[in-house]
């Protein structure tokens, strides 16, 4: 069985921002392992649409860059919106009933499928579809932003905390 985990960079006041910050080298090097490791990924509209930048190559690109282009673009994709008519390689569009089709997917699956965007985590986690949560804890304030939790903070318990490189926490929690 699958499991499905909602991880993303947070500022300490509890936003997310893609654009704010943008990860060290130890850092991006830990999400290229990650990528490798997942077995597909579910996203909402907005987060997958920004996350289509790594379905072409770029010039400028460093090695470490296409090292994690080549991880994503592996990895199956499920693509949740109603707005959507069609979605890229890889990757499968979700329109209709989402609750069946990620309980489908989970059952299907072993190993790790994350969960991209707030939004879509909150509905997933209202169903209690999430098995893991990793913050990645950046030591920025934004003072505004999407809210890492897009709802109310569903009852968790810590299992792990660790650094990764000079000023990141990781913080994983499973549903309490």
């Amino acid at each position: 069985m699958a499991k499905l985990v909602f991880g993303m960079n947070q500022s300490l006041d509890g936003y997310v921002d893609h654009t704010a910050y943008a990860p060290s080298p130890t850092l991006f090097h830990h999400y290229i392992e990650q990528a490798r490791d997942q077995v597909g990924s579910v996203y909402g509209r907005r987060l997958y649409e920004v996350m289509r930048y790594w379905d072409e190559d770029h010039p400028e690109w460093d090695a470490a860059r296409r090292d994690f282009a080549a991880a994503w673009r592996r990895q199956q994709k499920w693509v949740v919106s109603r707005s959507l008519k069609s979605v890229g390689p890889n990757a499968k569009l979700v329109d209709n009933d989402v609750e069946a089709a990620i309980r489908e997917l989970k059952a299907q699956l072993v190993g790790e499928v994350q969960v991209g965007g707030p939004d879509l985590a909150r509905s997933l986690s209202d169903l209690g579809l999430i098995d893991e949560y990793r913050l990645y804890l950046h030591p920025f304030v934004l003072g505004r932003g999407k809210p890492f939790f897009a709802g109310p903070r569903p009852p968790l318990r810590l299992v792990a905390s660790d650094r990764i490189g000079e000023d990141v926490i990781r913080l994983t929690y499973v549903p309490a």
